[in-house]
């Protein structure tokens, strides 16, 4: 189903010319890393941030100006935005665990109100907030429909600080654009690609893969997306994108069997042949969190909103972005065969599953 027309708001895009100065937070990760390569393809003068001893080797040898901040730090904030024509607040706490879970309501939701009330400080012509699908509501959709950014979620089913603190956030940013702040919002879905060197809850089901570390699956399904188009639909949403709209930047809806028949083909490793049930993956999660996380206050082998994740199909009608912003996307095949590739040339694969690896 087609979304309706989007409401009339002011605020046209922002066309960047080169030269224009703009910001990236969180411009070392995954999607910030892809979105700032995009970003000097323009042309642009990019401002790359990077939190405090944070690894900036996605940054390594680009044209760009590189500053370490801490987006909780409001002064510092105000600073780093001067001058701004254009703002993507990349920067997130994107885990499922830490041992102090006010961290995430620190860095998402503080950090992401200091952004903008910069931003808007400085003058900046348009922000462009990345949330995450993670906010959207599952369990409303009609059977059979991927759910889209009109679907809402219950608060009750946002497990784990990252989802809840995210669901605030964008609450927050949202607020914001109602009192003015010129903020458009990208939703981007299951990232796959090169350069996920952390790596982020999703690259880590492609590098258990190919480390055999994965015995089974639980059959569920997830939309899958190259990190470049990701990153390419946070530029069309800033030239674009209407202020206070929401864009799910997604790609192709897989069953996890069909994501690992491809991770299989193109590396020649064979699928795991046993499927959990549902219970099981849960039991694991929270037993894995109970001892390890809160009893050993260690990181679990199995978070609980990880496999909250891992058993609930997410799948996703990106349809919104591509009417109204012309997005397109590559084939899932091709992110996950390039997320494969990247970790296999980069040196994350053990010795003896390397040697049984064969990528075209």
């Amino acid at each position: 189903m087609a979304s309706p027309p989007p409401p009339e708001r002011p605020g046209p895009g922002v066309v960047l010319a080169p030269g224009d100065r703009v910001v990236v937070t969180g411009a070392a990760g995954f999607i910030g890393s892809a979105i700032t390569r995009a970003l000097l393809q323009r042309g642009v003068d990019v401002v790359a941030t990077v939190e405090p001893g944070g690894r900036g080797a996605n940054l390594r040898g680009l044209d760009l100006r590189r500053l370490t901040l801490d987006v909780r730090d409001r002064e510092r904030t105000f600073e780093v935005m001067q001058g701004a024509r254009a703002v993507f607040h990349v920067a997130a706490m994107y885990r499922f665990w830490a041992p102090d879970p006010e961290v995430f309501y620190e860095v998402n939701v503080t950090g992401s109100r200091n952004v903008v009330e910069a931003s808007v400080a400085a003058g900046v012509e348009r922000i462009v907030y990345t949330s995450t699908v993670g906010t959207i509501g599952l369990k409303g959709s009609p059977a059979g429909r991927p759910a889209d950014e009109r679907d809402f979620a219950r608060v009750d089913r946002l497990y784990g600080p990252y989802k809840q603190t995210k669901y605030v956030a964008e609450h927050e940013v949202l607020r914001a654009s109602a009192e003015g702040a010129p903020v458009t919002i990208v939703m981007p879905t299951f990232p796959l690609g090169p350069r996920d060197g952390r790596p982020t809850p999703t690259g880590k089901l492609v590098l258990d893969f190919l480390n055999g570390r994965m015995p089974g699956f639980v059959d569920t399904a997830m939309n899958v997306a190259h990190v470049d188009d990701l990153a390419e639909c946070h530029l069309l949403a800033l030239e674009r994108g209407r202020v206070g709209r929401s864009y799910i930047a997604g790609g192709e809806n897989l069953a996890m069997r069909d994501l690992l028949a491809h991770l299989a083909s193109s590396t020649g490793l064979p699928v795991p042949g046993r499927r959990f049930p549902r219970v099981l993956g849960l039991g694991a999660g929270f037993v894995s969190d109970l001892v390890e996380g809160r009893l050993l206050g260690r990181h679990p082998s199995v978070p609980w909103e990880a496999a909250r994740m891992s058993t609930t199909p997410m799948v996703f009608d990106d349809s919104r972005a591509r009417l109204e912003l012309g997005y397109a996307s590559r084939p899932a095949a091709e992110a996950i065969e390039s997320s494969a590739r990247w970790y296999v040339e980069n040196g994350y694969v053990r010795p003896g599953r390397y040697a049984r690896i064969s990528i075209p």
